[in-house]
């Protein structure tokens, strides 16, 4: 495993929409293994593989109940808003008020190939929906809610 760099700030990568997963061996495992490792020493709840450079539609999430990896993930379904305060390590010490659904159904597969389905409420749900939107080249300082 190892700990890869984080794309910062404006890098166009991060606007670039991610391709599926179709190929379920080692390197996406590494990539995945990586991945978590990174998001750890980051001290993050979530990360893309654009946030490392890679165009592929894979994240992992970890909102204190255990990481989670999602290849290919879909948002399936959505209910309610909340609205929090939301950063982004790709954006280091900047944060904004986010409008989110308070529940979200996302359907994903893991390293192996198999379709996993999951219900999130709260800091989860937010996560899921950063992520995905990472994965689709949206960056959370679009979300957040302009000052009146």
């Amino acid at each position: 495993m190892a700990i890869r760099k984080i794309i910062r700030g404006e890098d166009p990568i991060l606007r670039k929409k991610s391709r599926p997963v179709e190929k379920f061996d080692d390197r996406l495992s590494q990539l995945l293994d990586d991945m978590i490792q990174t998001m750890r020493a980051a001290n993050g709840c979530g990360l893309a593989a654009v946030q490392v450079g890679v165009l592929r539609r894979v994240c992992v999430v970890d909102a204190g109940d255990g990481v989670l990896e999602l290849v290919n993930p879909q948002i399936i379904a959505k209910e309610g808003t909340q609205r929090e305060q939301e950063g982004c390590l790709s954006f280091p010490g900047e944060s904004g008020v986010a409008l989110r659904p308070a529940m979200v159904k996302l359907r994903a597969q893991n390293r192996h190939g198999q379709w996993c389905f999951y219900k999130a409420e709260a800091l989860k749900a937010r996560a899921f929906c950063h992520e995905c939107d990472h994965l689709d080249g949206v960056t959370v300082k679009e979300r957040w809610l302009k000052k009146t």
